[in-house]
């Protein structure tokens, strides 16, 4: 299945697209939210819900604010060896703010002062049930409400020049996580994953998840000994080579056009602009 939310930002209407039309699901949940997903999703039949005209609407992030958004750092091995660093023996987990998630097709907001504004095409995560203390691969997947197209935009020097130590004052500033267009279930997917990236219309990223160092299994077992995932949670799973922080791009300023895209999960297209 494929959930998307339309509608202004705070009012959205929960939808189910399915065989190339739109349903909605406002009659069967108030939102794409944890407790929707724990649930099970959508379990009913299509037939029985009204169809939706989604046509100039606008479309926010596929699931509702999540609790918390995790991150994990240097997950692809080029792009390891492009940022200088040795590939991780362990998964390298940070935070970022759960108010930097907003729509695909968003404004992304560069920072008042900012001069390396990063983009990063990411493998997003939604959980659907607790993860805690979890013991197998199969388990963790078990705990996968589905996966969603993820742009992990980066500040680099609040990320590893004013950091303190660690990395969430570069990825939580404002409208720094497009999320979407969809939320689609693992039942709809065939790993691996092509993920891209294009600013101006120019190519950037392209790689795919079989670059991973940690897999998606992997990495909610081992955080699941670290933190408790809920339901509505969202994990970002890194990001491949090919970002501006490499020294072989430019960084974003104002007016550049950002677009990811992964195979399945659909496209984003982004304009930047000032922070206000």
């Amino acid at each position: 299945m494929r959930y998307l939310r339309v509608g202004p930002a705070g009012a959205e209407t929960p939808v189910l697209l399915s065989g190339g039309d739109h349903f909605d699901l406002s009659g069967v949940t108030g939102d794409i939210d944890g407790a929707f997903l724990a649930a099970g999703g959508f379990t009913g039949d299509v037939a029985d819900l009204p169809r939706i005209d989604i046509s100039g609407q606008r479309i926010g992030a596929p699931i509702a604010r999540p609790g918390v958004v995790l991150c994990i750092g240097q997950n692809y091995a080029a792009h390891a060896a492009e940022s200088g660093a040795t590939p991780p023996e362990v998964p390298i987990m940070f935070y970022k703010a759960p108010n930097t998630v907003v729509g695909p097709h968003d404004d992304i907001a560069i920072p008042r002062g900012s001069v390396k504004t990063d983009w990063e095409v990411e493998l997003g995560v939604v959980i659907g049930q607790t993860a805690r203390y979890l013991e197998t691969a199969e388990d963790a997947l078990a705990c996968v409400a589905g996966y969603v197209l993820s742009n992990d935009v980066s500040e680099r020097d609040y990320q590893l020049a004013v950091s303190g130590g660690q990395w969430s004052k570069g990825k939580s500033c404002e409208t720094f996580n497009p999320l979407g267009p969809w939320l689609v279930t693992p039942d709809e997917l065939e790993f691996p994953l092509r993920l891209r990236s294009w600013v101006n219309g120019e190519p950037r990223q392209d790689s795919s998840t079989a670059d991973m160092i940690f897999d998606v299994a992997y990495l909610i077992r081992d955080l699941s000994h670290y933190t408790v995932l809920e339901p509505g949670d969202l994990l970002n799973t890194g990001t491949p080579q090919g970002v501006a922080l490499s020294g072989r791009f430019g960084y974003l300023t104002a007016g550049d056009v950002v677009e990811v895209e992964i195979d399945g999960l659909g496209r984003q297209r982004s304009t930047t602009k000032d922070a206000s």
